[in-house]
């Protein structure tokens, strides 16, 4: 994936200032695999086309609040597709608990938040 550093550019009329990509500081990161997080509610696609899976009336997904597993077998959702908009950090720590159940279930493990089997680390070059 290509990416480019970024930094605040100038107030625009609001007083806002917003990203603008720094001159020459392209750069990728070798990745196998990149899951989309965008948008503040779920994707009406996703009710439509599993038709299995539990949803709330407002479409969103009904997960597990420990493991944000659904109702299907090694299906896992967080974020705002299943807390409607909220924060970041809400959805970060969803991340980690399905990455950390995902794992569990992959190695065939039963899943304890008390100890989680995987440690995260990304490798980034120079800022």
């Amino acid at each position: 994936m290509e990416c480019s550093r970024m930094e605040l550019g100038e107030p625009d009329a609001s007083g806002r200032r917003r990203p603008v990509a720094i001159k020459d500081s392209a750069f990728i990161l070798p990745l196998e695999t990149v899951i989309v997080a965008i948008g503040q509610s779920p994707n009406p696609l996703i009710k439509a086309t599993t038709p299995d899976l539990a949803t709330q009336p407002w479409g969103g997904i009904v997960a597990d609040d420990e493991t944000m597993a659904t109702n299907l077998p090694g299906v896992f959702a967080g974020g705002d597709a299943v807390t409607g908009a909220a924060t970041v950090i809400l959805a970060m720590g969803a991340g980690k608990k399905a990455a950390q159940a995902i794992d569990a279930y992959l190695e065939g493990k039963p899943y304890d938040p008390q100890h989680p089997a995987c440690v995260f680390s990304l490798n980034r070059p120079e800022m």
